[in-house]
């Protein structure tokens, strides 16, 4: 039966390079972390989805993983617990994330990947998710709907619709999407290894339902701090940047959220420098009405070589969608 699946998703071992594939297994799961993919343009394949069984594989290790099997050149990857991740899953600024038929489909999904690309790239995202999918079904439900042409790459068949742009595949354990802003579109299947993972991502992220790697921070610093409530300039050159999210107990009916954010430099004397505009600055506006007070100076900034770790105070939803834009809006 695996075969025979396997031959359906069209991943071939032999595309897979620097990989110990479990036996069988169209996308080794030690290496694969998940994204829920964008389906709701097939209301077919949502009905195959919503009869099919919903017992969930493994969730592999993350601890394990050091590469995804996505397109390198994004300025965010984002990576989530499906079900753990669902209250904020609901207020990030995806669209695709956010789609009813894709939120009915995260019941398939157990974890998942995505890649959001700067706009002058043509690329738009990429996702790769880790469930159980009707993958029989699925390729039925495609192959009678008008808008989605079959078509054939190195690493097997997918799916493409030209009117969302959307290029699909799927397997039983994998689903795999990406979407571009032109009309240009690949096999949505990125051979391993794909994109590094930082060697310090893993264990940041470890326990928390979603996280987010900031490619090029910069931009998004940059937008953040310059800010005439800021008394003191902060010129911040940073090399890259981890974020989770966690979602807390309600409070009085209002849901809350907290975040750590790490910041990572190329030097340790740059780190002890900002880390002390970040004291300065907390004892001037840590209790100013700044929305972003909240995020960088609700705490002491933890130093360790390098890093600098932020941990926010209580926020609202509104606050977790003002810094997510900061860094997913190009």
């Amino acid at each position: 039966m695996e075969d025979k699946l396997e031959r359906i998703a069209g991943y071939h071992h032999k595309h897979i390079t620097n990989y110990n594939p479990t036996p069988h297994s169209p996308l080794p799961t030690p290496h694969n972390p998940t994204a829920h993919c964008p389906l709701s343009t097939v209301h077919s394949l949502l009905l195959f989805a919503l009869l099919s069984c919903k017992t969930m594989p493994e969730i592999p290790d993350f601890a394990l993983m050091t590469s995804v099997p996505l397109e390198g050149g994004a300025s965010v990857y984002i990576f989530a617990d499906a079900e753990r991740a669902a209250p904020i899953l609901n207020i990030l600024p995806v669209k695709e994330l956010n789609q009813k038929q894709t939120k009915q489909m995260m019941d398939r999904t157990a974890f998942f990947a995505a890649a959001l690309y700067p706009k002058e790239s043509g690329q738009r995202f990429q996702l790769v998710s880790w469930g159980s999918y009707p993958t029989s079904g699925a390729n039925i439900a495609l192959g009678m709907n008008k808008g989605w042409t079959k078509q054939n790459s190195k690493t097997g068949p997918y799916w493409y619709s030209a009117e969302d742009k959307l290029a699909l595949a799927i397997d039983a354990k994998h689903a795999f999407a990406a979407s571009r802003l032109d009309d240009k579109h690949t096999s949505p299947v990125t051979p391993l290894p794909g994109v590094e993972l930082p060697k310090t991502f893993a264990e940041f992220r470890k326990g928390s339902p979603l996280s987010l790697w900031v490619v090029d921070p910069g931009p998004g610093i940059d937008r953040i701090f310059d800010n005439r409530e800021i008394p003191i300039p902060f010129q911040i050159s940073i090399q890259s940047l981890f974020a989770n999210l966690y979602a807390e107990e309600d409070v009085n009916g209002v849901k809350e959220y907290r975040t750590l954010i790490r910041m990572q430099f190329t030097d340790p004397r740059q780190a002890r420098r900002i880390a002390s505009l970040f004291g300065v600055a907390r004892g001037l506006i840590g209790n100013s009405n700044w929305p972003l007070a909240k995020f960088f100076f609700a705490n002491p900034v933890v130093l360790e070589d390098k890093n600098i770790d932020i941990t926010s105070g209580p926020l609202t939803e509104e606050d977790i969608t003002l810094l997510l834009r900061m860094f997913l809006i190009d």
